[in-house]
């Protein structure tokens, strides 16, 4: 198998020599191409009958009545309170909000969802549309695909985080006490909308979020991703991803390299207790798998520079928080769901980023003097 560094590279230099304009999500999908103002880009997530269009550009949720199944009788529309964007399913619609921030990621959000869901009598012949960022998308996706054992579902992201990683992929779930994500299913959405438009009205910190994921793409094979359009960005970062996905739909191999700067990031969430955004805990976490790459003889000075521009360029944290203890942090590696053979970093290296099993401990403890 290519390095998929260079599988990336080369689904980029498509993306970017192709100069397709999409006017309707019915015209058949192509590479992407340069985007112009108003144009909606299509990238197909390729899973046989599990596929589904991503539709990316300016006043994309417009298109929601025309990407939804055949047949679909009703919706519900799951999304949160703060959220201010409408969509128009053109069907009969519920809406249902659940609580803000990652304490609507739990059981019992998602019980009380398939209650109403139940109550309103909703079946298979009906489907859920999640409108939001990471989160909304997370809780959304999972009750479509416990309730009824699977109704189908469209998500329209409306943050960054959620247009260039949450969205796409059908992975979804909740957090327990003990950890992030760790009760999930993966369950394909019909369709995925990511509109722009919606990332006009995010507070700052809430694009950074993003952002420190839109930074992680740049060494999955996404190179200076700093110098596009924020349109092109995005369509971007979605190709990308659903290359990896096509590739590895249930994360069994090839997959996990999308968790680079999660394995950190993902024990810093869970010590602080969420003080810190996702992407900004994964900045942090980059910055540390580049200097455990560094020890390791996986990558040379230069390399860790280049992570430490990425970072710089995007206004990204690199420090974990001095309320947080290495020991502590140490100890939730062992908790993360890569976690099968010892712990388990994803890494850069010579063949690019890839999963690396069993790291010495003393590394690992060395490492964080560089995020300090």
């Amino acid at each position: 198998m290519k390095a998929f560094s260079s599988f990336a590279t080369a689904s980029l230099a498509s993306f970017r020599r192709s100069s397709s304009s999409r006017s309707s999500p019915s015209a058949e999908p192509t590479s992407l191409g340069p985007m112009t103002s108003g144009s909606i880009a299509t990238i197909t997530v390729d899973l046989g009958d599990r596929g589904y269009p991503v539709l990316v550009g300016h006043g994309a949720r417009c298109e929601l009545a025309a990407v939804l199944p055949d047949g679909i009788k009703r919706v519900a529309v799951i999304t949160q309170a703060g959220i201010p964007w409408s969509v128009d399913p053109g069907v009969d619609s519920i809406r249902i909000e659940i609580p803000d921030g990652e304490a609507a990621k739990s059981l019992t959000v998602v019980e009380d969802v398939c209650r109403q869901l139940a109550v309103a009598g909703f079946t298979r012949a009906d489907a859920i549309v999640a409108v939001g960022g990471g989160v909304v998308t997370d809780v959304g996706g999972f009750v479509a695909a416990v309730y009824h054992r699977g109704i189908r579902f469209v998500s329209v992201a409306t943050t960054l985080l959620g247009q260039v990683d949450a969205a796409i992929g059908g992975k979804t779930g909740v957090n327990l006490p003990e950890g992030k994500n760790l009760v999930g299913a993966f369950w394909q959405p019909s369709a995925v909308i990511c509109d722009t438009e919606t990332l006009e009205s995010l507070p700052r910190r809430e694009f950074q979020c993003g952002v420190g994921e839109i930074a992680k793409y740049h060494f999955l094979g996404g190179g200076r991703l700093d110098e596009l359009a924020l349109d092109e960005r995005v369509a971007a970062c979605v190709q990308i991803k659903a290359d990896v996905v096509m590739n590895d739909e249930r994360e069994g191999g090839k997959r996990a390299i999308l968790n680079y700067g999660h394995t950190l990031a993902h024990a810093i969430e869970t010590a602080g207790q969420y003080d810190l955004r996702h992407g900004e805990a994964v900045a942090i976490g980059i910055r540390y798998a580049a200097e455990v790459a560094h020890r390791l003889g996986r990558i040379d000075a230069a390399r860790v520079a280049e992570h430490e521009r990425v970072l710089s360029a995007y206004e990204l944290p690199s420090t974990v928080p001095d309320a947080l203890a290495d020991d502590a942090l140490l100890a939730l590696f062992a908790s993360d769901k890569k976690a099968i053979d010892g712990v388990t970093f994803v890494l850069d290296g010579p063949a690019g980023v890839e999963v690396v099993v069993g790291i010495d401990a003393t590394v690992l403890a060395d490492s964080f003097a560089a995020v300090r």
